[in-house]
């Protein structure tokens, strides 16, 4: 008989299914959803093998039941972060900050490849959840249409262009260049979607680095030559 995590069996499902998850969002760090297999889950998960099919059918079901957890989470916090901020054009900022803060910790939107790994009923489940996310842009740009602050253009186009944008980047450690990478970003999406330049100046870096930055140089290269600043895509984009 498998052991109880938990005081009562709600608390040992919910804490299994948690441990899964963990496991399932480590384990696409490093390898491809293709070549994940259940029991390779249950056992980074410290789960019973025979156990782990107690909560999904097979790793699509857990796959779906993961993304869902994420959106979920991430919604809440995306909300949270919008809530008391007033006008679409600050809204995008936050929705920018957070994205690029939380992207990396969340998997929200699988990308073609993933998508061609799994039955076409899991695909689907898994867009219709990224959709979950996507509307809050939506709502903002709407908005900022709304209010004229930006031109009007297909949302669609516009959403997907902004999370291409987005979507995998890693941030760096160091609290100076991180704030450089979000103003940069800001920017450049706000300036990309309509903003008038007026209300979106160019970023200084001497703001963020305490010295003159010239334009062909990379502020992020450290003394030994390597730059700091890596684009990487999402554990759940990769495709090898």
């Amino acid at each position: 008989m498998p052991k109880i995590i938990g005081e009562t069996l709600a608390e040992h499902r919910h804490r299994t299914r948690e441990s899964l998850f963990e496991a399932l969002s480590h384990l696409l760090s490093r390898h491809t959803f293709d070549s994940l297999t259940m029991a390779k889950i249950a056992k980074e998960a410290g789960v019973g093998r025979t156990a782990v099919y107690n909560h999904f059918e097979d790793k699509e079901d857990l796959l779906l039941a993961f993304i869902a957890y994420e959106t979920a989470q991430y919604s809440i916090h995306l909300r949270k972060a919008l809530q008391n901020v007033e006008g679409p054009i600050q809204q995008l900022r936050v929705y920018i900050r957070e994205y690029l803060i939380l992207g990396t910790s969340y998997h929200l939107a699988p990308g073609t490849d993933l998508r061609h790994m799994v039955r076409h009923v899991t695909s689907q489940g898994l867009h219709s959840h990224a959709t979950i996310v996507e509307s809050i842009l939506r709502d903002i740009l709407k908005r900022a249409m709304t209010q004229k602050r930006i031109p009007e253009q297909n949302l669609t186009m516009l959403v997907h262009m902004i999370n291409s944008c987005l979507a995998g980047k890693r941030l760096p450690d160091e609290p100076r260049s991180r704030e450089f990478i979000i103003h940069s970003t800001q920017i450049f999406i706000l300036r990309a979607i309509g903003v008038p330049a007026r209300d979106v100046p160019t970023v200084d870096p001497s703001r963020f680095f305490g010295r003159y930055v010239p334009i062909t140089e990379d502020p992020f290269q450290s003394l030994t030559g390597e730059s700091s600043f890596n684009v990487t895509a999402c554990p759940i984009h990769q495709t090898a």
